[in-house]
């Protein structure tokens, strides 16, 4: 089964279960989309922007770093408490092993901090780095940070989801990324960006095992 048919079905589940929920994120995805955030983040051909995050286990890891080895594989979540984003990162895990075989390096990244982040980790059986964004810094360079209206915000607290319990902070400033992924070359250069309004829409793992190994062959 692909990641496609995990979210779509992930996807069938919730909106027959709440219509609430649906008509909820359905509005969010068309704001989204009218917003043109997506259009105006980094892109192929942009430079990576430089950063330092932390790892699970509290110890500082930069771009520079993660780029020694050869290309990165970048994918920015919404936090642990995201079912589409928990399949993901499990998609991820399962490609793991090929990435690697190709040079490459993989990390996520998300707004969660302390144990929400080491449970993302844990939880998901996660063998490569989970970073946390401590106040959406590195996703604002990136460009694909919005606030969360109102009207998510209330449906998350009936959910029982605070993000600013998450992300560490006592702000009513609730900020979320795009879900996204980004394939860097060893040089720092984005050679694949992608990102969708929708949520529910996440790249394959794999394209991303193909277009690293595009990269390792020189292409």
């Amino acid at each position: 089964m692909t990641l496609r048919d995990q979210l779509d079905e992930q996807w069938r589940r919730t909106r027959e279960r709440s219509p609430e929920i649906r008509q909820a994120y359905e509005a969010l995805v068309r704001d989204l989309v009218a917003s043109g955030l997506a259009s105006s983040s980094l892109k192929s051909g942009d430079r990576l922007p430089d950063f330092e995050l932390p790892t699970v286990e509290g110890r500082l890891i930069a771009s520079h770093e993660l780029l020694q080895k050869g290309p990165l594989v970048i994918s920015f979540f919404r936090g642990g408490w995201c079912p589409y984003c928990t399949l993901e990162l499990k998609a991820l895990q399962q490609s793991l092993p090929e990435i690697e075989r190709l040079g490459a390096t993989l990390v996520a990244i998300t707004p969660d901090t302390g144990a929400a982040l080491a449970s993302a980790k844990r939880k998901n059986g996660l063998a490569y780095e989970v970073l946390s964004d401590v106040d959406n810094g590195v996703g604002l360079t990136f460009g694909i940070i919005f606030r969360v209206p109102e009207a998510i915000r209330a449906l998350y607290r009936g959910l029982g989801i605070d993000l600013g319990v998450r992300h560490g902070n006592s702000t009513d400033e609730w900020l979320l990324p795009l879900p996204g992924t980004y394939i860097v070359d060893r040089a720092g250069i984005i050679r694949h960006a992608e990102l969708d309004p929708d949520f529910k829409r996440r790249m394959e793992p794999a394209e991303i095992v193909r277009l690293v190994g595009d990269l390792a062959a020189g292409r």
